[in-house]
């Protein structure tokens, strides 16, 4: 355990007081709660009795009288604590030494009181009787103010991800952010249940990982002695499903993906995914923008969204562009027909770090990135991929050489992809065939494995479906104004947290030296350390092991070195 503060154990010290008083600090019994702050402000009623629970966030001691700051759920409330309300008798302990002296900010009580407001019109509750729920045996990071200027705002952002719980507490607003991302997921799910469609689950352990190119955990199941890998998508669960016989069927998934971290990235993240029956991409780019345009409007009130320097509005309809006519636009190079050689030389001319690993969908993908994405902002369908890049995806009605696929752009982001989904069965085992070519050409994003019980599925038939999914984490990002995704995860994966290290006193000695000269000779600084022999040979030891110092050899000498 770290070393204590000075105020932990003042907290301690209080604790121990509280139960000689014979008062329990983590009651175990239901505390009766009848309303919350938000309910006592917006139906006030003189004289009204309440009982409240919530943290203490505040207090004014005045003498006979104080008033206090209660949080609970849904806001704060002013709370007056009168000496002789409380304690009517002659016994004045619990107002002098229990309220006065043994509580802190932080620490939850509940409340009996009354209602009424104060002569500057704050709506307050007076309390008759108040319970002590938890003792909060350590400080909350609260900001201070003075004059109207914030001090010490609990602001890191590491700090912040890694004890959210505390984030929660001294920053509100934090909140409205996974209020709003509920009411995406509610929004979502009234607009799906309302069309007919069902609310399914599927495995999250799964013996392949399919339904997209990624990186997967893996883990080992010990019973079956089988390895399992953490769910990368659901899509071939999902159409499993339809070739069984739902007409339209929808899931939000946690899914895994072993790969890199940053702003928009997370190893675990949630999407939605929805295949629909009888349905093509062109009926599922109309309902994409009626559903988004549904959630913006539970959001936020309206269709527009504030997301940095940019208003992004998600009335429908959007604009729809090929990808190849993007390519075109940004470029000036048409990809229509071109060879994989061609297109190689080409993402060569425009700067772009290509090599003999990847194939045309890949190449195609890179330029697409590197010189046509980021200049989508507002809402546009990006139309018609090349076969390579979609090997899930039915083949163009029109062209042979693309797909029945769109991503939805925002912010030069992808917030959703959806295909009119391959069905025939012979054509998908031979692009899954394609796709083991590409991994054994060491492309890293390609399937390494086919999935024999899927291509079966396939072969009793699924009927023309067309499937979206959509990740849940980037759009609500786009819907509250937040730039980074460990920004709208309560518990975003973060590395490990660095122990201070604990030195002995002989350790101190000799680092205190080293941190004046960063570098000397070991006899220099054994004999400015002046400690015996056995606590010198004990402190560089030490300094060694805890990668603080390192002990190297010269020619003529030996130099101890800061690290």
């Amino acid at each position: 355990m770290s070393q204590l503060s000075e105020q932990e154990l003042v907290r301690r010290e209080k604790l121990s007081r509280l139960r000689q008083l014979g008062i329990n600090p983590y009651p175990a019994d239901l505390y009766p709660v009848s309303h919350s702050s938000k309910n006592i402000k917006n139906n006030f009623e003189e004289g009204k009795k309440v009982i409240i629970a919530g943290r203490l966030m505040a207090i004014k001691l005045q003498g006979k009288a104080s008033f206090a700051q209660i949080q609970d759920s849904e806001g704060k409330i002013q709370v007056y604590f009168n000496r002789d309300e409380i304690c009517p008798g002659e016994d004045k302990s619990k107002y002098n030494e229990v309220f006065k002296k043994l509580l802190d900010f932080g620490d939850f009580i509940g409340i009996e009181g009354e209602l009424f407001t104060t002569q500057v019109g704050e709506k307050t509750v007076k309390v008759e009787n108040f319970t002590i729920l938890s003792k909060a045996l350590k400080p909350l990071p609260m900001p201070k103010e003075k004059d109207g200027v914030v001090f010490d705002a609990f602001t890191d952002p590491e700090q912040r991800f890694r004890q959210r719980y505390a984030d929660l507490v001294v920053n509100p607003q934090v909140k409205n952010v996974f209020i709003k991302r509920t009411k995406l997921f509610n929004a979502m799910r009234e607009f799906f249940n309302n069309a007919g469609y069902f609310e399914v689950e599927t495995p999250v352990l799964q013996p392949i990982p399919g339904g997209a190119a990624a990186r997967p955990f893996i883990t080992h199941h010990n019973s079956l002695n089988i390895p399992l890998y953490m769910r990368i998508a659901n899509e071939l669960y999902l159409k499993r499903l339809i070739v069984g016989g739902f007409d339209g069927v929808y899931e939000f998934s946690k899914n895994f993906r072993n790969e890199g971290m940053d702003r928009t990235h997370n190893p675990e993240f949630t999407a939605m995914e929805i295949y629909v029956a009888y349905k093509d991409y062109n009926w599922m780019m109309d309902f994409c923008e009626r559903l988004l345009e549904h959630c913006a409007i539970a959001v936020n009130g309206i269709t527009k969204a504030t997301f940095g320097k940019h208003e992004i509005d998600f009335k429908a309809p959007y604009p729809r562009v090929t990808m190849a006519e993007s390519i075109k636009h940004f470029t000036g190079f048409d990809i229509t027909g071109k060879s994989e050689t061609e297109i190689r030389e080409a993402a060569k001319k425009m700067g772009i770090a290509v090599d003999d690993t990847m194939g045309k969908g890949k190449l195609i993908d890179e330029i697409f990135g590197e010189k046509c994405e980021g200049h989508y902002i507002q809402p546009t369908f990006i139309t018609d991929y090349p076969k390579e890049m979609s090997p899930l995806c039915k083949e163009h009605r029109e062209n042979p050489e693309l797909t029945e696929r769109f991503e939805l752009m925002v912010c030069g982001k992808e917030i959703a992809n959806a295909y009119s989904e391959l069905n025939d069965p012979i054509d998908q085992k031979a692009r899954f065939e394609h796709q083991l070519k590409l991994a054994a050409k060491g492309d890293d994003e390609a399937t390494e494995f086919i999935d024999e019980d899927f291509l079966r599925a396939l072969e009793y038939g699924m009927p023309p479906t067309s499937g979206m999914g959509i990740g849940m984490d980037r759009l609500i990002m786009f819907l509250t104004n937040n730039q980074s995704i460990q920004e709208v995860l309560f518990f975003p994966q973060m590395r490990p947290e660095k122990k201070a290290i604990e030195l002995s006193d002989n350790e101190k000695v000799i680092l205190d030296i080293l941190k004046l000269h960063k570098s000397m000779p070991l006899i220099d600084l054994k004999t400015k350390s002046d400690l015996s022999n056995k606590a010198w040979d004990k402190g560089i030891k030490g300094l060694t092991m805890h990668k603080l110092a390192k002990v190297e050899k010269t020619d003529d000498d030996l130099i101890v070195e800061m690290l």
